[in-house]
């Protein structure tokens, strides 16, 4: 039988599907440049990223009492806000630089599961398809250019795993570099973000069923210079590090949100997800015939975020949870494909054909579960009516509504002004439930409400001087959004100020609050 027919159809197939999530990937460009161009909290956590990168650029620590004026403290390790420290030196406060930084790290990290895809298999079209459906996934594309920590931590978690994949047994110069080099980005990524811990522990599991010894050494060594990192910050802070990073991180779980979230993940991601496990199951029938173990860590990776999913459940976490997963599934993914080429190969043409037309088909159909797009424009409406899309609204996602993934506009941004215009006249402190507002009138962000909220659930918040500031309306200006202040600060905003307008900004409600005239007080 003639290859060149087999050659044909399975390199037009696979062409069509890279075209496919190259379309993704433009989208995604798309909402990325629409967000560097918005002035604004998108998110409401990026308000409070950039205030650590302010405090850092400062030369003070963001771990400090909550109960104190400014009531504000961050729950995130200071890694990824010290690399943004030096833009607000040059730039000031804005928002550009950290959705850039997280975007380019998007990129780190699809390129890191290409080239691992690659260096296992020598495929180009599945290495390639690989680090494209990272990129293509709505979870990677809704958060992954946004001023937040956590794609970081993944770009520092799968670089690790890449470059510890191929680790020999022998102590030789250069797997000390090696082993040296994942460390370090090992640490790198438990300092961008706590949830890195799985990661981290799976990784140094490896490296210890590399070696007993070698591996013993690495770890204690490792868990020294984490734990002395650990407690130099906390003894810097006056231990106000250990109450924000991990007590004030415990939050309430919610079982339904969990379940809810995975099976989100799973209706996402089922191809993929259906093909990690196979070679994950792959990965430990054939390991000892392996013999370099890379196949085992990266099924190890993948069960371990998976389950550490599980953490989605907890109040105020979400669908980046799930992150590493998914930078896990593209490399399980794409390895079981290549192998299943590579197999074909030695089957004969009848298994070719197979391949040709299956692997194609399964891509495709995932690429399917992943719609989301902009549905209005010169470009994206036809689009969508061709794809018998809904149009009366900007933007569709398969999984549904989802506050993110809508590119601002210039409406959003006109209306972010007449908030901030707001901020800029007040003379006076203003307490704004998003940083973006104060911090780009030039004044103290004041308390991070989330954070008050945490604490005061676990019954480590005294609000006292905060509501006392309130009831002595020492504030000209305060900005609601989704009010997730401590009930007592609420109850004293309802008593002490009234609204003077309502501003609409990326679909939700901002609520201008200023102190209520005398003799206009609550009953």
């Amino acid at each position: 039988m003639t290859q060149r027919p087999l050659k044909i159809v399975g390199g037009v197939l696979l062409g069509l599907t890279i075209l496919l999530y190259l379309g993704y990937f433009l989208i995604y460009l798309r909402y990325t440049a629409a967000l560097l161009q918005f002035p604004f909290d998108y998110d409401q956590g990026e308000g409070f990223e950039l205030n650590d990168s302010v405090l850092f650029a400062r030369g003070e620590w963001p771990y400090r009492s909550n109960e104190v004026y400014p009531f504000y403290a961050s729950n995130y390790p200071p890694l990824y806000h010290l690399f943004l420290a030096p833009f607000v030196w040059v730039f000031g406060p804005a928002y550009w630089y950290g959705r850039l930084f997280s975007f380019l790290s998007t990129l780190v990290a699809a390129g890191a599961i290409a080239f691992a895809v690659h260096r296992a298999a020598r495929d180009k079209p599945i290495s390639l398809v690989s680090g494209l459906a990272f990129l293509a996934s709505n979870y990677v594309y809704h958060i992954g250019p946004l001023f937040r920590q956590h794609i970081s931590m993944v770009m520092f978690e799968t670089l690790a795993v890449v470059i510890l994949a191929p680790l020999a047994r022998a102590d030789t110069p250069a797997e000390r570099k090696r082993l040296a080099l994942a460390l370090l980005c090992l640490l790198a990524a438990g300092y961008t973000k706590q949830l890195a811990y799985a990661t981290v522990a799976v990784s140094l599991l490896f490296i210890i069923g590399r070696g007993v010894k070698r591996g013993l050494i690495v770890a204690v060594g490792f868990a020294a210079v984490a734990a002395s990192i650990f407690g130099s910050i906390n003894l810097a802070t006056g231990g106000q590090w250990w109450i924000n990073i991990i007590l004030a991180n415990i939050n309430e779980f919610i079982p339904g949100q969990m379940e809810g979230l995975y099976r989100q993940w799973f209706e996402l991601h089922a191809a993929l997800i259906v093909l990690s496990i196979l070679f994950v199951v792959f990965a430990f029938a054939t390991a000892r015939r392996a013999g370099d173990g890379s196949n085992v860590l990266y099924a190890l990776w993948f069960v371990a975020a998976a389950a550490n999913g599980a953490l989605a459940g907890k109040w105020g976490a979400g669908e980046s949870y799930f992150m590493t997963s998914i930078a896990a599934m593209c490399i399980c993914a794409g390895m079981m494909l290549a192998e299943w080429r590579r197999d074909a190969v030695r089957r004969g043409p009848l298994y070719q054909w197979g391949a040709a037309i299956l692997i194609p088909y399964l891509l495709i159909s995932q690429a399917g579960r992943l719609v989301h797009m902009p549905t209005q424009g010169r470009l994206f409406e036809p689009l969508a009516r061709w794809l018998n899309l809904p149009t009366d609204s900007p933007y569709y996602d398969s999984q549904g509504y989802t506050q993110l993934g809508r590119p601002p506009n210039a409406i959003d941004i006109e209306q972010g002004y007449k908030i901030l215009s707001y901020t800029r006249a007040a003379d006076g402190p203003v307490m704004t439930e998003e940083a973006s507002f104060s911090l780009l009138a030039g004044k103290e962000q004041v308390g991070n409400p989330t954070q008050l909220l945490n604490l005061a659930k676990n019954s480590m918040l005294d609000s006292s001087a905060m509501v006392k500031m309130i009831d002595e309306r020492a504030f000209d200006l305060i900005v609601l959004k989704a009010e997730f202040y401590p009930r007592p600060v609420l109850i004293a905003i309802g008593q002490n100020y009234e609204s003077v307008e309502t501003i609409i900004m990326n679909g939700f409600n901002y609520r201008v609050l200023k102190p209520k005239a005398e003799g206009n007080d609550a009953p």
